[in-house]
């Protein structure tokens, strides 16, 4: 068994990803059923967001201060995380109606995920060392179908208690890490090399590539996760005006969400013959201009409002591999994991006031939050302009 699983990594660690960061969203998954069923306001499921934001945040830093990422088996990491992480959101079915309970169960899911989702990455760069870019595309892919997979199951057992969405995300962490630990870690990574710091994983901020792929990625950040905690906001407006009935708005959630993963693996495709840089910047490009452009558009009939709704979750996430695979060719090798956990909490912590702004306006702004987001792909695109298409580190490859 052992070895067919190895025969096809790259398809095991992506299948992992998608089953342990189920986690992630799973509470805004029955966001509507808690706010019916125990009164949650928006603010109160924009909190819960926040809280797993935090711990991801916490938690990557101390994997890459201590040397987690880079000193134990990333696989073994990947799956004590998500059965932690199971146990930890299953815990929340019996603690929700206790907000403080509730909040602490988020924080250590946060944190559980952030020995999945920056191991999971190491684990692609261990076992598929070529065309990180395209590699990567399909992890990320997955974590954004993992993102969405908790609107599925609420569509899927509507009528059934909001426990069993919950429930399901808890059993799918549970297989993911069970799938890792029968996979091990790739053959393509240096061996650890002496105790680590945060600065080891601060290093690469010293090359001048690094620090523009950073920013980028750190502008992408800034959209993308407000943008997924809005997206049944947006949804439910469109779906009222259309006088449907409330089942639709978790499955069309889930369709915007999950269309990330067609843009990620095409964008993946489109890297190995234009380069990372190229499909990151325009990426990152399309999804500034439909967020300037939708809280102009209000007035269009909802299905095409929900089309640009689509349009925009499958380009708003479509840059994230490509920067990591950035980030991946320009840090320092023995570093890898140190370097893209440290880059993902400086940019997993922007997702904080992003998330908090828009969510505690969206009662008196409505859609016209969604601008509070342009700063990010603006910024984004600007730290960019330094890079070359022609700078081999821009294909996002890893020898």
């Amino acid at each position: 068994m052992t070895s067919l699983i190895r025969r096809v990594p790259l398809a095991v660690i992506v299948l992992a990803q998608l089953c342990g960061t189920s986690l992630w969203f799973s509470v805004n998954g029955v966001g509507l059923s808690l706010s019916r069923d125990l009164g949650f306001t928006e603010a109160d499921l924009g909190r819960l967001t926040l809280t797993v934001q935090a711990g991801f945040i916490a938690g990557t830093l101390f994997i890459a201060t201590t040397g987690l990422a880079d000193r134990f088996r990333a696989s073994h990491i990947f799956a004590a995380s998500c059965l932690a992480g199971a146990l930890a959101n299953a815990g929340f079915v019996l603690a929700a109606d206790q907000m403080p309970l509730a909040v602490t169960l988020r924080l250590l899911t946060g944190l559980c995920l952030a020995g999945i989702y920056p191991l999971g990455m190491k684990l692609v760069i261990g076992w598929v060392p070529r065309h990180t870019g395209a590699a990567l595309a399909w992890l990320v892919g997955m974590l954004t179908l993992g993102t969405a997979l908790p609107h599925l199951l609420r569509g899927s057992t509507l009528g059934l208690p909001w426990e069993w969405p919950l429930l399901g995300a808890s059993l799918l962490a549970l297989l993911g890490g069970a799938l890792i630990l029968a996979l091990g870690d790739g053959p393509h990574l240096p061996p650890y090399s002496g105790r680590t710091r945060l600065l080891d994983g601060l290093a690469a901020l010293r090359e001048r590539r690094f620090r523009a792929v950073a920013g980028g990625y750190f502008g992408h950040c800034w959209e993308l996760y407000a943008l997924w905690t809005l997206a049944p906001f947006l949804v439910a407006r469109e779906v009222t005006r259309l006088d449907a009935t409330e089942a639709w708005i978790p499955w069309l959630s889930f369709s915007v969400i999950a269309l990330g993963l067609a843009g990620c693996v095409g964008g993946g495709s489109l890297s190995r013959r234009f380069g990372s840089l190229w499909v990151a910047r325009r990426a990152l490009a399309a999804s500034g201009l439909i967020c300037l452009a939708y809280p102009l558009m209000t007035w269009l009939p909802p299905g095409l409002l929900l089309s640009l709704l689509a349009l925009w979750g499958l380009t708003v996430i479509a840059d994230s591999p490509q920067f990591s695979a950035l980030a991946a060719a320009s840090a320092p090798r023995e570093r890898v994991g140190a370097t893209l956990a440290v880059m993902n909490a400086v940019g997993f912590a922007l997702t904080i006031p992003a998330i908090s702004l828009t969510t505690a306006l969206w009662e008196v702004q409505g859609v016209w939050v969604l601008w509070w987001l342009l700063p990010g792909p603006i910024l984004g695109l600007w730290v960019l302009r330094p890079l070359s298409i022609r700078d081999p580190a821009s294909q996002g490859s890893t020898p």
